[in-house]
């Protein structure tokens, strides 16, 4: 599909917006929440390996771009990249039911509960264009002590971003999809508000009458 000019520009405003741009700080404990894209978890192991904390989590069972794509959960598909970039396995741990981010924080929770480890600061690691719903999403379901966190994402241009497994197109389906989910999603208790500049909203909506729906929710 040829991406003109216009839809570009109007893309690089939800890509941006999706940034949350937090300035990163030592912390007890990195998450990276698992997704369809091994950069993610490249991230979390590289922020691990100059000392940004020393645990790191992965959260991911199957989800809904990985289900019937790979045969293995996604957290644990990124454990072993983190293995092998060099982060000790016994520096690392698995959460891998998790099918959405509700369950992603849930379940990382348990597991830290679990292990007996008390957290005050975290890195969140996501996709680019997932930062700013991840963030609302973990401040409205965290279940225990309010956690101090820092979200961040592969140090990817949107320009750049596109590879042989997820094209420009898509991407623009998906970071719409998520936009849709930052203003329907608190009112029904599942993130926190964001407030949404006008210029954005109206790039959303002219993009989905350029037919970018496929990730819209009915």
């Amino acid at each position: 599909m040829f991406l003109d000019s216009e839809t570009l520009r109007l893309s690089q405003l939800i890509w941006d917006y999706h940034h949350v741009n937090h300035l990163l700080a030592p912390a007890d404990c990195i998450l990276v929440l698992g997704s369809h894209d091994t950069r993610v978890a490249e991230r979390g192991a590289e922020l691990f390996l100059q000392g940004y904390a020393p645990l790191l989590i992965f959260s991911g069972g199957l989800g809904r771009l990985t289900d019937g794509l790979w045969n293995e959960p996604e957290a644990d598909k990124f454990a072993q990249i983190a293995r092998d970039m060099g982060v000790p396995a016994d520096k690392i741990l698995i959460e891998n039911r998790s099918t959405n981010t509700g369950e992603n924080i849930a379940l990382t929770y348990a597991l830290l509960q679990k292990n007996n480890i008390k957290i005050k600061r975290m890195i969140l690691v996501q996709k680019p264009y997932m930062e700013r719903r991840a963030y609302a999403t973990f401040m409205k379901q965290w279940p225990g002590e309010p956690v101090a966190i820092m979200v961040t994402s592969p140090q990817i241009s949107f320009t750049d971003y596109p590879n042989h497994e997820i094209s420009q197109e898509e991407v623009i389906n998906i970071m719409l999809g998520d936009l849709q989910r930052i203003r329907t999603y608190p009112p029904k208790g599942f993130q926190i508000h964001q407030d949404i500049p006008d210029a954005v909203w109206n790039a959303f909506e002219q993009l989905t009458q350029k037919g970018f729906t496929s990730h819209l929710m009915p």
